[in-house]
């Protein structure tokens, strides 16, 4: 049995959480979308940003007609869930700094968030904090370069130690004796450095991929969701890539299984 899942993110970010839901549900049928003409998110003003996530997001659901919508994205699913639940039927699963669990592993109470500068000053993840983090010391970053850095590396260029370093710098302190030990990746795009991150550290630290915990909540949610059998479903979509605008997929699409491009165009201001 197999149902379709749509991952969608800004850009290259979500492939984490393709690569987890893949592992996860072998047999599910995956489409990837990239809002690629709107990339990066970080940078977008709350009100247009959600407009644009609901007109992309709707349009992707005509299109595609998944089972469910994996939101692989942090600053979408901290601003837009709401909305994109009330408005379609189908579930919908996102994508929130992992704070709950930093908070349960961290033994010198330091935590450090990663994520872009949007999700930084989101009043749902102060509520994150509030709720899971209040026996501890959160330092929040909103790096501001980090998600591009981590979509060019994926497109082969060679990494920027010195410039991660700079980036991830905030959110390693040392306070009455104790230092940061947690550091949660709140934006699906840098898990792609971390190799990187881990070079770049000024001392080793855990390091959360949010990625896991969505594909086990994909899982759990699809599951009381009626699947159609393999084949039964008209219009199969197997290895398709959605992006925005005009671009080649790269390699790295390819190298996850995402092989088959269609453009749904949908210009910025359009």
């Amino acid at each position: 049995m197999s149902w379709r899942i749509l991952i969608f993110d800004s850009g290259m970010g979500g492939l984490t959480v393709a690569s987890a839901i893949r592992a996860e549900l072998p047999q599910a049928e995956l489409v990837y979308a990239a809002d690629s003409a709107a990339f990066p998110y970080g940078a977008w003003r709350e009100e247009p940003l959600v407009a644009r996530i609901e007109t992309v997001v709707a349009r992707l659901i005509d299109e595609i007609e998944p089972d469910a919508v994996v939101i692989a994205c942090n600053t979408a699913s901290t601003l837009a869930l709401p909305q994109l639940r009330s408005r379609h039927r189908l579930p919908f699963i996102g994508t929130v700094p992992a704070i709950k669990p930093a908070a349960a592993q961290t033994q010198s109470r330091i935590i450090g968030v990663l994520a872009t500068p949007g999700t930084v000053g989101r009043e749902y993840t102060q509520a994150l904090i509030h709720t899971y983090a209040f026996h501890c010391r959160v330092i929040l970053h909103g790096a501001p370069q980090l998600a591009e850095m981590a979509e060019a590396r994926l497109a082969g260029a060679a990494p920027d130690l010195a410039g991660i370093g700079r980036e991830i710098a905030p959110v390693f302190r040392d306070i009455d004796g104790e230092r940061t030990d947690v550091v949660v990746l709140g934006c699906t795009h840098y898990p792609l450095l971390l190799p990187e991150l881990r070079t770049a550290a000024p001392w080793p630290v855990t390091f959360i991929d949010p990625a896991p915990a969505i594909a086990r909540r994909t899982a759990s949610v699809v599951a009381g969701l009626a699947p159609q059998a393999p084949g039964a479903r008209p219009n199969p979509m197997p290895g398709l890539v959605c992006f925005t605008d005009r671009r080649e997929p790269g390699a790295a699409y390819a190298a996850m299984g995402f092989d088959q491009v269609r453009i749904i165009a949908m210009p910025v201001g359009a």
